[in-house]
């Protein structure tokens, strides 16, 4: 058994962000040096978390789509960090303490002031439901059934960076603003 795999999920056509004026997908445009998807996938590296990225060409049905061909790519996994790569501010730290607390419930979902943010993290056991997910509802029901059943650890971030998701132009300029303030705390 290996440990848990960040998922991250590119599938998403981005008509959002490019409804809002943008000229390219959202996750290959430029924040700072990287485009967004390079942000996240760096963030999960420096975290020293393995990852499967599903970015197939012509996208999918959904997000639960998407998460099933992730979990089903990494069958040998011992869980699964379910990521957006539309989160190019997220820290490796948080992407760490998220999986580190993986082995005290089976899922994990990490909060910042009172939001819900990502990844979520599922157990091994999650296994059957994720793989079975379809179209466009995600993990939601999962870990809804999960919390009724006490199986939900809530986890606490000081990180914003794992609910500022880039879905417009406004978003990507208040992320330039958080990205180029001298102030915020360097990433490697």
């Amino acid at each position: 058994m290996v440990d848990p795999v960040v998922i991250i999920l590119a599938a998403g056509r981005g008509e959002r962000f490019l409804a809002s004026g943008a000229q390219r997908h959202k996750l290959d445009t430029p924040l700072g040096e990287r485009t967004l998807l390079e942000h996240v996938i760096h963030a999960v590296e420096h975290a020293g978390l393995a990852w499967h990225l599903v970015r197939p060409a012509g996208g999918t049905g959904g997000m639960g789509d998407s998460i099933a061909l992730g979990v089903n790519a990494t069958s040998n996994a011992s869980g699964w960090l379910i990521l957006p790569a539309d989160l190019p501010l997220i820290a490796p730290e948080s992407l760490l303490r998220v999986a580190e607390k993986l082995g005290e419930k089976p899922l994990v979902v990490p909060w910042h002031q009172q939001c819900q943010g990502h990844p979520v993290a599922f157990s091994r056991c999650y296994f059957p439901a994720l793989r079975a997910l379809t179209g466009d509802s995600g993990a939601k029901s999962i870990v809804q059934q999960a919390r009724a059943r006490g199986e939900v650890l809530d986890l606490p971030l000081t990180d914003a960076g794992i609910i500022q998701d880039i879905d417009t132009l406004e978003d990507l300029r208040r992320a330039e603003r958080i990205y180029d303030n001298p102030l915020r705390i360097q990433r490697a």
